[in-house]
């Protein structure tokens, strides 16, 4: 089995680095990237899960040219609907994705969603269900995405029902954290059009 590490704020990479190189694993970034942590962000991820506007995946492309390299990615998708959460909009993510598939430095593996945080299973099940329907979809254009990331430790039964492949179950692992939810997923806003 594959050791995954997925850290959804920069300054976690950057501390934690050093005492889990002896250990073999893969690491994921999975918060909202501004773009000037581009450069930081690549010295320390193997994978970035929170690509969600153009912007960005250029951004990435200009960094990976220079460092001449690649780096796989996923298209985060907003799959609540809302206006506290990043990730393209539904109705957008195929146009996006195509256009991500044009940066050759940028490898689409999967899509990723965080759900609707709510006690109302059936609520949460219809943002997983939508992003695998979108799977699909991208599939049937031939955009490789193989991989779901959705569902954390209050939603993780649902979320496999519905075809996740990797969950994000640190809360069950290591505890609450000190913070609330939205310091780990809303980076200070900057500007999110819903591409």
């Amino acid at each position: 089995m594959k050791r995954l590490l997925e850290k959804n704020k920069v300054q976690e990479l950057k501390e934690k680095f050093e005492a889990l190189k002896v250990i073999p694993h893969q690491t994921h970034f999975i918060g909202h990237l501004q773009t000037n942590k581009v450069k930081e962000v690549t010295k320390y991820a193997d994978c970035i899960q929170s690509v969600d506007r153009l912007e960005l995946a250029e951004k990435l492309q200009k960094r990976l040219e220079f460092e001449d390299r690649t780096i796989d990615v996923f298209i985060q998708v907003n799959t609540s609907y809302e206006a506290s959460k990043f990730g393209v909009s539904p109705k957008n993510t195929l146009t996006f994705a195509q256009q991500v598939k044009q940066l050759d430095r940028l490898n689409i593996k999967g899509l990723m969603t965080i759900g609707l945080f709510s006690a109302e299973t059936e609520k949460v099940r219809k943002c997983f269900q939508l992003l695998k329907n979108i799977q699909i979809r991208m599939l049937d254009k031939d955009l490789p995405v193989y991989d779901l990331s959705m569902g954390m430790s209050n939603d993780l039964e649902t979320a496999i029902e519905e075809g996740s492949t990797i969950i994000r179950v640190g809360t069950a692992i290591f505890g609450k954290r000190p913070y609330p939810d939205s310091y780990y997923w809303n980076d200070n806003r900057e500007t999110n059009p819903q591409v």
